[in-house]
C-alpha cells in the first residue's frame, strides 16, 4: 500500500519555501502562493527537502491529512516552477468563443452569449475551437475548466459541447440506427 505522506518533497533551484507552523509561503519564478495547513501536520525542512509527518498517526483523520497536505505542498511548489493549464475544446456548429479583457465570450447555442468571467491569477487562451485555462493553483485551473465545461456538456448523440480535450464522450445511437438494425 502507498504511503503518499512520507515521500520527502524537494525544493528545485529558485524556489523559496517559507515554514512558519502551519502557515506555508511558496516562491517562484511564476509568483508566489500560500495557504494555511491542519493544525495536525507538522512540515520539517532540511537543506533543499521537505518531510511532512502528522502529531497523531494512529487517528484515521491525521493520515488522512498526512497525504493530502504532501500532495498541496507539492503541487504549490510545482505551480510556482512550471504552472499548471487545462485545455477544452468546444465541438458544434456555430458553437465559437473568444477572449474579451478578462472574460471569455461563449457562443453555444443559446438565445444568448454568454460571459464568463476570469479570475486575476488565470489565463485564458483561444485558438480556433481550443480553450486553454493556465495558473499557478492547480486546484483554481480545474475548477474554473469544470465551470465553463458546465455551461454546455457534451451530449451523447451528436458530441456537441465543451469537453475537456483528453475527455472521451460516449456516444450513442440514435433512433434512425436502431429503427434500421431491428428490421
Amino acid at each position: 500500500m502507498p504511503r503518499v505522506g512520507k515521500k520527502p518533497i524537494s525544493i528545485p533551484a529558485g524556489v523559496e519555501v517559507n515554514i512558519q507552523a502551519q502557515h506555508v509561503l511558496v516562491k517562484g519564478p511564476k509568483g508566489t502562493l500560500e495557504k494555511d495547513f491542519h493544525h495536525r501536520v507538522i512540515f520539517v525542512k532540511k537543506d533543499s527537502i521537505i518531510t511532512v509527518d502528522v502529531s497523531k498517526p494512529e487517528e484515521k483523520r491525521s493520515r488522512e491529512l498526512w497525504g493530502l497536505s504532501r500532495v498541496l505542498l507539492a503541487n504549490m511548489i510545482e505551480g510556482v516552477t512550471k504552472g499548471y493549464e487545462k485545455k477544452l475544446e468546444i465541438n458544434g456548429v456555430g458553437y465559437r468563443a473568444s477572449v474579451a479583457g478578462k472574460k471569455i465570450v461563449l457562443i453555444l447555442g443559446y438565445s444568448h452569449p454568454i460571459e464568463f468571467p476570469i479570475p486575476e491569477e488565470l489565463e485564458a487562451k483561444i485558438e480556433k475551437n481550443v480553450i486553454t485555462i493556465s495558473g499557478m493553483d492547480k486546484q483554481m485551473v480545474g475548477q474554473i475548466a469544470a465551470e465553463i465545461r458546465d455551461l454546455r456538456k457534451p451530449e451523447p448523440y451528436k458530441g456537441k459541447g465543451i469537453r475537456y480535450i483528453d475527455e472521451v464522450v460516449r456516444r450513442k445511437a440514435g433512433k434512425v440506427v436502431k429503427a434500421a438494425g431491428a428490421g
